[in-house]
């Protein structure tokens, strides 16, 4: 029964998706809000798919503990899903996406009319240095900017690799950061087709206040996310 639910909302993703990715072009002569709420309806409408085809209900935890306007998010990566779930709930969601992703047809399209950041994994000094410029403008805009620290998706219980770019961003933007836990992977995983009924919970945990050093800040953010991530994981829900 798993394998089929998890094919026909599979089906449906797509269905859905590569209809709206196209139709969603006429936005890019718009204002970069219509693509904004374009994505946000979007996102609300795979939801909707994922909890009656497969099972799968969305549940966010400690979004009071969001900063209102701008905000750094540092949110642990499990799931392709990680990238759709935020579109949901949060205002104008900002992420920091690796260059590559921006050359894929319709998706590099919207993300660039909707002002994410790209960054060259390869660029070290000088990706940082852009990396940190852009986002200020784009937290100038009041949105909520989120970067996954490990730069790619880990499979729940795999050992964490967090890099420094979450630290730059953190030191130079002088703002909070709020970790963002969650057991995706569990039901949405990185490989394959299947979707396992149950919850995906994202989770908002309080906030690191800026001013600690480096070394103490890149601690504190992999021992809040991991510890949060793996209750919910454990959790079984």
């Amino acid at each position: 029964m798993i394998r089929l639910r998890s094919l026909l909302f599979v089906a449906w993703f797509y269905l859905v998706s590569i209809p709206w990715a196209v139709a969603l072009t006429f936005a890019l002569i718009l204002p970069r809000p219509v693509m904004v709420e374009g994505v946000r309806l979007w996102a609300r409408v795979v939801l909707l798919g994922l909890r009656v085809l497969a099972g799968v209900r969305v549940e966010v935890r400690g979004l009071e503990r969001l900063p209102k306007g701008a905000a750094l998010i540092a949110a642990k990566h499990q799931s392709m899903f990680d990238f759709i779930g935020p579109f949901a709930f949060l205002p104008d969601a900002c992420f920091v996406l690796k260059r590559e992703l921006m050359a894929i047809p319709f998706f590099g399209w919207h993300a660039s009319k909707a002002r994410m950041i790209a960054i060259d994994r390869a660029g070290h000094a000088k990706a940082l240095k852009d990396m940190i410029l852009t986002a200020r403008e784009r937290l100038s805009e009041a949105r909520q900017l989120v970067i996954f620290p490990e730069g790619t998706r880990k499979a729940p219980g795999e050992a964490p690799d967090y890099k420094p770019g979450v630290a730059a961003l953190y030191r130079d933007l002088g703002l909070p950061c709020t970790p963002l836990a969650t057991n995706s992977g569990v039901h949405w995983p990185a490989h394959g087709f299947l979707r396992r009924p149950g919850v995906i919970v994202f989770e908002f945990l309080p906030p690191i206040a800026p001013g600690l050093p480096r070394a103490e800040f890149m601690r504190e953010l992999e021992r809040r996310i991991e510890t949060a991530s793996t209750a919910l994981v454990e959790a079984g829900i």
